[in-house]
């Protein structure tokens, strides 16, 4: 079952990571007039809508020990293509976009009148951002970040192109299952991730459905 806890730390890891841009990016593309959102949005969604195999083909492009940047980070000891990193960045490349919409939405819930209300009142957009709208937003925030979550933890598509399937190091349950099908014999050690799949995933979207209602009722109350 390391492909369990492999699993979780690969997600875990991938979702926190992409927690604060998908949060900057949510709040630029919801609260700003910028002349590029347009773009920004646009390119925030191409991981969403290209196969994962061909988003993972562009990160291996990218972070390419033969590449500049993948040299740059190898040299720092810091490894993507091919490693565990790589698992981590191809979850969280793939879970972006939908972090970012769910982001959205939970910013789009909060009144942007009680956000002007705090300007006037003299506080700086930083003050305005934590002490307003996070603390009216966070549980929209937290129930996208569980759903990024769970979205990480199916990944599989990207994953076995930039970190390939190492044993031990980037053998998600995904990549473990994929293995053990090809394997005669293996049919129980398919079933027991299989399963463990599933309780993952239910447990992630009933997470996700208290969050929202609980958003929901948070709303309703402060109107």
């Amino acid at each position: 079952m390391n492909a369990v806890w492999q699993s979780l730390a690969v997600a875990t890891v991938a979702t926190l990571l992409a927690l604060p841009p998908a949060v900057a990016t949510a709040w630029v593309l919801t609260r700003t007039r910028w002349p590029g959102r347009t773009a920004l949005h646009g390119l925030t969604l191409l991981p969403l809508v290209m196969p994962p195999v061909v988003t993972g083909y562009l990160l291996l492009l990218l972070f390419s020990p033969k590449r500049a940047l993948g040299t740059a980070l190898e040299s720092a000891g810091l490894p993507v293509a091919f490693h565990w990193l790589g698992a981590v960045v191809a979850a969280g490349v793939v879970g972006f976009p939908l972090l970012v919409m769910l982001v959205s939405v939970a910013f789009r819930s909060v009144d942007v009148r009680l956000e002007q209300m705090s300007a006037a009142l003299g506080r700086s957009p930083w003050q305005t951002f934590w002490r307003v709208t996070m603390p009216l937003a966070w549980p929209g925030v937290a129930a996208g970040t569980v759903l990024a979550f769970a979205r990480a933890l199916g990944e599989f598509g990207a994953t076995i192109v930039l970190a390939g399937h190492v044993v031990g190091e980037t053998e998600t349950i995904p990549l473990a299952v994929h293995a053990a099908l090809d394997v005669p014999g293996a049919e129980q050690e398919v079933l027991m991730l299989t399963v463990a799949s599933v309780v993952l995933g239910v447990g992630a979207v009933l997470t996700y459905h208290w969050l929202m209602e609980r958003h929901r009722r948070r709303l309703e109350l402060d109107r």
